[in-house]
């Protein structure tokens, strides 16, 4: 508790003597970045409600076929991914069947060698 009130009391009387404050700039700066973000997150929701078709009566020609072309990548991509999982799934299907037709030709032989 001392040494915190020693500490204040150095920074107070620089504070009045040199006229500058410390924390001011650092707050400025801080308040700035936080203002950024804000206008940034701002931006980005309203980018969000327009690619969900939501307020883009505001939208001129140009930022529309944008916005087009940005949901168009987007379902290719989409399309993409969905093409790859469904022929992962069809190689899995045929690996099973195969497997299955291996498993009961096992089974055949065990039976006829058990006879």
């Amino acid at each position: 508790m001392f040494g915190s009130l020693l500490l204040t009391d150095i920074l107070d009387k620089y504070h009045k003597q040199s006229g500058k404050k410390l924390w001011d700039a650092k707050h400025e700066n801080l308040s700035n970045e936080i203002e950024r973000i804000k206008k940034e997150n701002d931006n980005m929701q309203v980018e969000l409600r327009h690619l969900k078709g939501e307020d883009i009566t505001s939208l001129n020609p140009k930022e529309l076929i944008l916005l087009e072309e940005a949901l168009e990548n987007g379902l290719s991509s989409i399309r993409e991914m969905q093409m790859e999982y469904l022929n992962i799934a069809t190689r899995n299907t045929e690996m099973l069947e195969e497997e299955n037709k291996h498993l009961a030709l096992v089974l055949v032989r065990m039976f006829y060698v058990n006879l």
